[in-house]
């Protein structure tokens, strides 16, 4: 029976750059490293990747095991599947984003939940001049703009929406903006499809021009993600279809 070794005890707090050049010191087809493969690896000493380790260890990137030596574990599993999932979600989100943005002549986005935010995930700029200035990453408020609004929707009241949520001068008080939520396969709340531009040219009138084709867009991506119940054709009082 291989003995346990004693685990070192951390000081102080380790720093990024190093906590990152040991993560990816491990490569494909490695099952484990020990202490001096890791030392050669990343040409840090003993004690500094000891203490690394034990940080590590503690936010379950990294199992030690019984004869000493160090491999990958379930917290890197998880962020890759979030990794993965986001890959597959642009891929189902952006050819409607651009399809609506060419569509409307205005800003498309796709919002998420974040924590007490919302965030904008993807986007594809209206080609005028005048036109909100954000990027992916940027955050906002769940305030009553038309975003904020879908992303608290919960299923049954989004699918049985028949026009989309509009805002002007939520946020900002130059902005105005209509939205929809989008649900995926277990009717879980995916994000919200948001089309943004300038409250002079995104009247209320303009919007209500604009909610046949936010309607078909919506349910369209909600089919490619596997969402039930988006039968209903655009422009309807729906059911949710179990």
């Amino acid at each position: 029976m291989v003995k346990a070794r004693p685990r070192p005890a951390v000081n102080g707090v380790a720093s990024a750059d190093r906590v990152l050049t040991v993560l990816t010191a491990f490569r494909i087809g490695d099952t484990a490293l020990s202490l001096v493969e890791l030392v050669e690896r990343t040409g840090l000493i003993k004690s500094t990747i000891m203490r690394l380790m034990v940080s590590l260890e503690n936010h379950g990137f990294i199992t030690r095991m019984a004869d000493g030596r160090y491999q990958l574990a379930s917290e890197v599993m998880r962020l890759n599947a979030v990794y993965q999932e986001a890959l597959d979600l642009e891929r189902h989100v952006m050819p409607r984003l651009h399809q609506l943005s060419e569509l409307t002549g205005e800003t498309a986005s796709f919002y998420v939940r974040h924590g007490a935010y919302r965030m904008c995930q993807y986007r594809v700029n209206s080609t005028h001049r005048l036109r909100l200035h954000l990027q992916p990453g940027d955050m906002r408020p769940m305030d009553e703009a038309a975003g904020a609004q879908a992303l608290r929707a919960p299923y049954a009241v989004g699918m049985a929406l028949h026009k989309p949520y509009y805002s002007r001068g939520a946020t900002d008080p130059h902005a105005a903006s209509i939205a929809l939520p989008i649900y995926g396969a277990q009717h879980e709340l995916m994000g919200a499809l948001v089309v943004s531009g300038p409250a002079s040219r995104l009247t209320e009138e303009t919007a209500e021009t604009l909610r046949e084709t936010m309607l078909v867009t919506a349910r369209e991506l909600m089919r490619s993600l596997g969402c039930k119940g988006t039968e209903v054709r655009a422009g309807q009082n729906s059911e949710t279809v179990q």
